[in-house]
């Protein structure tokens, strides 16, 4: 059995918490309890959560059972400063136990006590530059769901922690349990880790189902040519009417929302490197690769080639 134990402290995010639900379906889906999941903290007793709910803790002993151990962040980790009963407790945990996750903010204790020297590291993107000057000797990537390095993991903000613990789950159970977990919770589409912490969808933020549906729309077929007339005409608009609210709820052309979904299709492709850059071109609708590189140069600044080398050497 997988003993996955979870260190809460005063003020710890909601949603680090939430990520028990994945072992949970894990269990369901396994049809056995392959998960044993347990809260403590450094006390024991009742800790009060960001939302002010109160959660029942046992207290960190020498003989605490965990092979992985959760450690949840809080709101604001600028303003909190991490006790040294905790950071001894994170450095025994470190050589104890199997793997250590930072959820979100958590990252910043993990720093305190040492672990992320000379490591690949994430957390919320807020909060990336504040990680960064904190524990220059960490590799902080501000652009990425969450990372394993090694023994430690760590995950950007709130909802990405959930990808964190399907990818232990793939990681323990194999990635058809995982599959099934994500479906049981209803998950839109698993990422990877790799994946901007950032959507251009979410980005541009439609307020209408109408525009929101356009651009479902465009993501479905991103290697065909399209047009204006044909996403109004997929939304029942004319061609100037969808143009006028398009700009007016996203603050871009429908051209240029395209291209951006497209370079984000196309990052995301190139990162996973499972296919050649012709194809990708073709996949996301750009003419051929020399298409391809251009428009990323000039939306990321790197060449696919360059991105998909950092993301080998990252794996």
């Amino acid at each position: 059995m997988h003993r996955i134990g979870y260190l809460l402290t005063e003020g710890f995010q909601v949603m680090a918490f939430g990520t028990q639900t994945v072992f949970e379906m894990a269990n369901v889906v396994a049809r056995e309890p392959v998960y044993r999941v347990t809260n403590h903290s450094l006390a024991g007793g009742s800790v009060t959560s960001s939302l002010g709910g109160r959660v029942s803790t046992d207290a960190v002993t020498d003989g605490t059972d965990a092979d992985t151990w959760m450690i949840c962040g809080v709101v604001d980790p600028t303003l909190q400063v991490v006790a040294d009963d905790e950071l001894a407790f994170l450095r025994a945990a470190s050589t104890s136990s199997r793997r250590v996750a930072g959820l979100c903010t958590g990252a910043f204790a993990l720093g305190a006590a040492g672990l992320l020297a000379g490591r690949r590291a994430t957390t919320h993107w807020a909060f990336a530059d504040a990680l960064r000057a904190r524990h220059p000797d960490a590799r902080v990537e501000a652009d990425r769901i969450f990372i394993a390095d090694g023994a430690i993991w760590t995950s950007a903000g709130l909802t990405a922690a959930m990808d964190l613990s399907l990818a232990m789950v793939e990681d323990d159970l194999g990635r058809d349990v995982a599959n099934q977990v994500a479906r049981v919770l209803v998950m839109h589409h698993r990422r990877g880790g790799g994946q901007s912490q950032h959507s251009e969808l979410l980005r541009m933020a439609p307020r209408s189902d109408r525009v929101q549906a356009a651009l479902d729309f465009a993501r479905s077929n991103l290697s065909r040519p399209l047009s204006v007339d044909e996403l109004a005409a997929a939304v029942h608009l004319s061609a100037r009417q969808f143009s006028r609210v398009f700009q007016a709820e996203t603050g871009t052309s429908p051209a240029k929302a395209i291209e951006r979904l497209r370079l984000e299709a196309a990052r995301t492709m190139v990162e996973r490197g499972r296919h050649a850059l012709d194809t990708i071109a073709r996949e996301t609708g750009f003419r051929d690769r020399k298409h391809l590189r251009d428009a990323f140069v000039r939306g990321y600044g790197i060449s696919p080639q360059a991105l998909r080398r950092d993301a080998r050497a990252a794996a």
